[in-house]
């Protein structure tokens, strides 16, 4: 339930199109739905404007169908991330207007018309090829979030005029995403060029001593570019959702 739906409901109780014992019906499951193997905050959107978002890593198909059919019921629109592609398949067939992008592996299913929430553009800067997954998945949820969302793809410092090509491109943006693995030294690049915020996202891309991402993480945390934001490894969730946050409209 939202914003909208709250006020809807509270003005038909009001103007008796409603009786009371119909709207606590509705209201029953708030804030949040018991299911057994999991409890669904349908309170979240009132809380913090999006609905819950569902990681599907590690969650059985079960598990996931029974989570994504309560919030459907709700009128929820749906974002599962790090949805693993043999999981996507029941899915899709329990929910045949949903979408799955293999890369990012996110599942949506838009039920009601996304929100416009930025006061800009997101910019999500992925650093190498290799980085694109972290990056899909900044990207697809900053949609899921009401933002307006580009791309700028493969820019690392190892060709570093590929980035200084596109300035433009950064300086138009609200808030950029950085997502780069290796040493992690884009986002001190690209932060010092612009004023907008940048959050830093290190992915586990990298040779021997990457460490998994450790050492674009450290990198990215010692930046010499002053006001670099720095999420977890291969986060580019949080980064998104920050980002959707810093861009929010008043």
């Amino acid at each position: 339930m939202n914003p909208e739906h709250l006020k809807a409901l509270l003005s038909a109780i009001r103007d008796n199109t409603l009786s009371i014992d119909e709207g606590m019906a509705k209201l029953r499951t708030l804030p949040f739905e018991d299911v057994g193997i999991a409890q669904i905050d349908h309170h979240r959107e009132l809380r913090q404007g999006t609905p819950e978002i569902i990681l599907g890593e590690r969650k059985t198909v079960e598990q996931l169908l029974t989570i994504v059919e309560k919030m459907v019921e709700k009128g929820s629109n749906i974002l599962v991330t790090r949805l693993a592609a043999e999981k996507a398949e029941p899915l899709r067939a329990a929910f045949p207007a949903a979408e799955y992008d293999a890369l990012a592996r996110t599942f949506t299913l838009v039920q009601k018309e996304l929100p416009t929430a930025g006061r800009g553009t997101v910019l999500i800067v992925c650093a190498g090829t290799s980085d694109l997954p972290v990056a899909r998945e900044a990207s697809v949820t900053a949609r899921m979030l009401g933002n307006a969302v580009e791309e700028l793809v493969d820019v690392g410092v190892a060709g570093i005029h590929r980035l200084l090509a596109r300035t433009d491109q950064l300086h138009r943006a609200a808030v950029i995403i950085v997502v780069a693995g290796m040493e992690g030294a884009l986002p001190s690049v690209i932060g010092g060029l612009v004023s907008a915020p940048v959050i830093a996202v290190p992915t586990s891309v990298g040779y021997g001593a990457a460490f998994g991402g450790v050492a674009a993480l450290l990198g990215m945390l010692n930046s010499c570019a002053s006001g670099v934001t720095v999420v977890n490894i291969d986060n580019g969730f949080g980064a998104a959702f920050a980002a959707s946050r810093i861009n929010r409209n008043p």
